[in-house]
């Protein structure tokens, strides 16, 4: 294939600004695409600033990507030319473990390869992601999109943000006569809201900010709980089924443990770049409770979410912004100005570039 365009970050602390990346040509399994869309994750300033450690430069973000296929291997089945698809946070794995075989290849035990900053299964190069105008992709790992055309770039964190709280929510087996808490209203806890309502649960969302309770309402709480109230909190003792928690900051989780019923389960959705504070033992034991954690979703079940939001009309609440608006973006997001998800128009690139 041509150079591509795309936005890399050279080092820990240098800008993300223009680069240019070879990809692949396609293989007979392969699919190349045009991104139209990129969504921005919290994890992609974490690696760009190499906050989690082991990042390899340049490196060039983005794993919530739409776009359009230009061209397919002869052994591709099942997609065409012209078609809208999506890419989330992989691009690989083994093919060959137990994890795989069961559709689960974000617990691949060889690795599985993410869509940037991972080692490539054959050859060992690092990845490059959807901060670009191009991607080449084997089939497996590429998702039909089912929402309109005009809903493309809302689509976009679905693939990261959408598959991140549905996982949980299934695995849990989250639906109706279930009391659901979803704790925080940013990327990832917005999408919970909307999906764990669509289940057919009572959804109770937890914030530190009271100004955020009109807009969980609208997404699908039935109540809000601002969580420095200790009355609020105390309110609540024992009385939930299940607690996604996708707040990425290391905050007191015993707060929410204990609103968890007998065999209650509290699953860990977005990652701090430090430790939480270690819950107490007791919270745990004496109810029989489980704190949990969920890597993003394997692709037959990324798949099952994006139908399953395309029936239910749900996409992310979105802001766009320009290429080179990502700076910007980034500063934002760490103060957690934005509702709720930042997505990349990568028409934008060739002028920014």
């Amino acid at each position: 294939m041509p150079e591509s365009l795309a936005y890399a970050a050279q080092s820990a602390t240098s800008p993300l600004a223009p680069f240019s990346i070879d990809r692949r040509s396609p293989g007979p399994t392969d699919v190349a695409l045009d991104i139209l869309y990129c969504g921005v994750c919290h994890s992609d300033l974490h690696t760009a600033r190499d906050e989690w450690g082991g990042t390899v430069y340049p490196c060039v973000p983005g794993h919530e990507i739409v776009g359009r296929v230009t061209s397919v291997g002869n052994k591709v089945s099942k997609f065409k030319v012209g078609e809208l698809v999506g890419v989330g946070c992989m691009v690989d794995s083994c093919q060959h473990c137990k994890p795989c075989a069961d559709g689960l290849e974000q617990y691949c035990d060889n690795g599985f390869t993410g869509t940037y900053n991972g080692p490539e299964q054959s050859g060992g190069g690092n990845t490059y992601g959807g901060y670009a105008n191009q991607l080449v992709v084997r089939e497996s790992f590429v998702l039909r999109i089912a929402h309109d055309e005009k809903q493309l770039a809302a689509v976009a964190p679905l693939l990261c943000a959408g598959i991140t709280t549905y996982s949980p929510l299934k695995q849990w087996g989250v639906g109706p006569g279930h009391k659901v808490g979803i704790v925080g209203l940013g990327g990832l806890g917005h999408m919970g809201v909307k999906i764990a309502a669509a289940m057919g649960a009572e959804v109770v969302l937890f914030t530190t900010s009271a100004g955020k309770r009109d807009d969980a309402l609208r997404l699908g709480a039935s109540a809000v709980v601002v969580s420095k109230n200790a009355d609020e909190m105390a309110a609540h003792a024992g009385s939930f089924d299940f607690i996604l928690n996708t707040v990425a900051a290391p905050h007191n989780l015993d707060a929410f443990l204990v609103l968890l019923k007998l065999d209650g389960t509290m699953t860990r959705g977005g990652a701090p770049a430090s430790p939480h504070p270690s819950p107490g033992v007791f919270n745990l034991i004496m109810k029989r409770r489980r704190l949990a954690g969920s890597l993003i979703g394997g692709i037959r079940e990324t798949q099952d979410m994006l139908d399953f939001c395309a029936e239910h009309g749900i996409v992310s609440d979105i802001e766009m912004i320009r290429m080179d608006e990502i700076e910007e973006a980034y500063a934002r997001m760490l103060k957690s100005d934005v509702k709720y998800r930042f997505v990349i128009d990568m028409a934008s690139l060739k002028q920014a570039a």
